[in-house]
This record gives C-alpha cells, structure tokens and sequence, in this order.
C-alpha cells in the first residue's frame, strides 16, 4: 500500500469504531476465502462476490457493484465522477474495497454519488446518466433490499404470498424514487444532480447501506439494521389477498408520524367482512389512526390516511398530519395545503347532510369520498383537490369499488371511565336540555320510572 493510498484508507477507516474497524478490514480476506492476510496482489473477483451475494440480491444488482467498486480510485474518491474508466478484469483491490464499505455504510451525500453515477451506468467513461438508467438501478436495488427481508426472515408478520405484485411493487417504488430527481433540460443528471437527489432521498442511503452490509455481511453494532416494515398483528392470512406489496408499505410506513408506531391490524376487508359500509363504520371507529386502501373496478388503487379516531357526525374532523395517496398506477402521497381543514369526514343515517367517508375537498365534491350506498364513489380534482393538493386518485371521476381494506395504524385511544355504562343511559341523561324541554311542554317521561336502580342506590 503507497504512503497517498494508506492516508485516504485511513481516513476513511477513521469514520468506524476502533472495534469495527477489523471487521471493514477483514471483509476482503473473507471474500477471498482465506484465513489470515491475503497475500499482497491478490484482488476480488466478480465470481467472488457473487457466491458472497447471490442470496441476497438479483445478478445484476451484484455486478452493479463490482463494477462500482472497480471504478474506484483509491487516491480520488470513484473515477466514474471524472469520466475515467475501469479495468474489472482485474479485480476489485484491498484498498478500493475499503474505500467502497466506508463511503457507503459511512458516506456523505457527496461520496456517494459517484458511486451511484459507477451502479447506474451501462458502461464506465461517461459524466452523466439518464433517468432511464437510474430507474434501473433503483429496481434491481429494491428488488435486493425486498429479497434480503424475505431471506432474513424480517417480514415482521408480513406474508408476502398472500399480498400484491411484488415485482410490480418494485417498479413502482423505483419510479417513484426516481421521480424526485432533478434532471438537467436534456434529461441527463450528472454528479451533483444525484448527490442532491441523494441528500433529499434517505431511502436511497438507507437502502444502500442495508443490500452492502447484508450481502458482504459486514456486522456493525454501532449501526443496526433498519426496520423497513411496520409490524403486522391478527391478520388472517389464510382468508386474506391484501392489496398491499412489500414495496408499497416500505414507501407508505416512512409517510406515517414518528410516533405511529403501533403494530398494523386489519379492521375491515370486503374480502373478510363483506360490502357494508355499517360494517366499515364499525372497523373504523374507536380504531385510532387508519390507513384506507381502496382498490376500484378499473384497477387504480388509492386511499388516504386519517390521524385521528373516526367520529361519526356530519362536521369535518382530522389534522394536517392526514394525507391521501396513490399506489397504482403510480406510488405518490399528497399531503395538507394548508388550504382548508376538510382533513376527514364520516357520516351516516341523516337527511340533510351527505352520507359516507370523505377526506379533502367539500361536499359533492371530495378528493376521495366512499358513499354510504356501499360501492360507489368518486373522486373530483379539477385541477387539484384543495386539501391535499391531490388529482384525481381514481380511473375514472365517478368510480366503483372493488375492494377495500382499513388498516388500524396506531394505538386504539384509551376507553372513558363510564364508556361500559353508556349503553345504560337514558338520552335524558345524556342531554339534560331534552329532559327540562320536555318537562316544559308537559311531556310524560316514560323511561324515567323504567330504569334500573343504580348501585349506589341499592344500598
């Protein structure tokens, strides 16, 4: 190792625990094979890192890799970001291994969008990629990090068999992440457009840094690996084909507050509970915060997410937190405007006012609304939905359902004090002003000398 190479690889050492640094250091050995110091010369080859990865992530992902690791200069930072090619005939050497584990499970936004521009492109020697190509890379990186939580067994009571297209998932979530690039008018981006791109979107760091530390099993304590899946609890697997993909919840969990932590519960499915919108109600109500999954006949998968409990009355309820989304045909969250506070909406049985579920919007006219005739709904963007700045969520603006899920989110809210014995009390109780009403207009209260004596008037 030269004096210029040993000082960049031991800055870059420097970013690790004195206890992990064997570990960084002792990858290249493992990967070799060998027990104790490789001998000097000896490099990483292709087929190494692939009988280390191929578990783990998809064949393309793999080469992706050590063709990035290939373009990396140990005296620069990753050639690919000066438009310098790579001999990967060669192998992948001690030094630009470690520069490789160091700046992507340690690296700054800048560090790795070199490395981005190496796993993206066709073929070294370029400044810039395109979108396309990114798109690419970003599927064979989450079909990667979906595959290692299937493989580690990290579903957190997920069943994968029993829920949507995983593939399609993967494109979707790709296309999504890819969305918030910033090209340049030609539609290339080069360095400093990913290492923006990069410093905006965590899950690209997040994903990244798992798919390396996993597939080259490099096990730091000081950093765990992430949790990308909420928890999943009383699900009725057997009875159950959900519309949510591994995919979709990696990009919706992250949308939800911070403390939403609670594991999910299925509350209502047409699959299970069958088409009731007094069914839905009841799944609802007293759930806490929900996630609505709607499904319609032309294929568009959408819903919203409601911060509050679902009260049942014809007044607008909710915060800012709420938002509604899409997940087919294209995975995209809408959150408040700031606009109006038309967050959630849930009424039922009265003449006067609309009867059904909406959130953002006005009456006749929701971003998403769910009539109470169960089946039917709509959803009215002209441009956009004042709310949440939401376009029309369904195929078509008037839409029928096909399926419909509610997924309780968050912790149920704590039951009142007297919540048991409210089922007992007379609406004269409940409403003092009806009782003195009806004493003033002479009416008989029948139920008055009906109840049931009280305990504390028994004894």
């Amino acid at each position: 190792m030269g004096n210029t190479e040993s000082v960049v690889v031991q800055k870059r050492l420097a970013r690790f625990r004195p206890e992990e640094r064997p570990v960084v250091e002792g990858v290249f050995d493992r990967l070799q094979g060998v027990v104790g110091k490789t001998p000097a010369g000896k490099t990483v080859t292709l087929e190494m890192l692939q009988s280390s990865m191929s578990s783990l992530a998809p064949d393309s992902m793999v080469r992706r890799l050590y063709r990035c690791m290939c373009s990396i200069d140990s005296g620069l930072a990753a050639s690919a970001a000066q438009g310098k090619t790579s001999n990967s005939a060669s192998g992948v050497g001690r030094e630009q291994l470690v520069i490789f584990l160091a700046d992507t499970l340690r690296g700054t936004a800048e560090e790795r969008a070199p490395l981005v521009m190496a796993m993206s492109q066709c073929g070294a020697g370029s400044t810039v990629v395109t979108c396309e190509q990114v798109t690419e890379f970003l599927q064979d990186l989450v079909s990667a990090v979906v595959q290692i939580l299937v493989h580690r067994g990290r579903l957190q009571g997920w069943k994968p068999e029993r829920m949507g297209d995983g593939s399609l998932g993967v494109k979707l979530l790709a296309e999504q992440m890819c969305s918030e690039l910033k090209p340049s008018d030609q539609g290339d981006c080069d360095v400093s457009c990913l290492e923006d791109w990069i410093f905006r979107v965590s899950q690209i760091s997040s994903y990244l840094e798992m798919l390396v530390a996993e597939g080259l099993n490099v096990c730091l304590m000081g950093r765990p690996a992430p949790t990308l899946l909420p928890l999943c609890r009383d699900t009725p697997w057997k009875e159950l084909r959900c519309l949510l993909d591994l995919p979709t919840l990696m990009f919706l969990a992250p949308q939800l507050p911070d403390s939403y932590s609670a594991p999910w519960r299925l509350v209502f499915s047409t699959q299970l509970h069958g088409e009731s919108f007094t069914r839905m109600v009841t799944g609802l109500t007293k759930q806490g915060p929900t996630l609505l999954l709607i499904k319609d006949t032309d294929g568009h998968v959408f819903g919203g997410f409601a911060s509050h409990v679902w009260d049942v009355k014809p007044q607008f309820q909710g915060d800012s937190r709420c938002f509604l989304f899409t997940v087919f045909p294209r995975l995209r969250v809408y959150t408040a405007t700031g606009y109006n506070q038309h967050f959630m909406y849930l009424n039922q049985n009265q003449q006067t006012m609309p009867n059904g579920l909406g959130m953002g919007g006005q009456h006749g006219y929701f971003g998403l609304w769910l009539d109470s005739d169960f089946g039917r709904g709509h959803s009215r963007a002209r441009p956009k939905c004042t709310t949440y700045g939401s376009p029309q969520l369904s195929g078509n603006e008037d839409f029928t359902l096909d399926t419909v899920e509610v997924w309780a989110v968050g912790k149920p809210p704590e039951p009142e004090e007297d919540e048991e014995g409210q089922g007992k009390r007379s609406i004269l109780d409940v409403d003092p002003e009806v009782k003195a009403m009806m004493e003033i207009t002479g009416k008989t209260l029948h139920s008055q000398g009906l109840r049931e004596p009280e305990e504390d008037q028994e004894q």
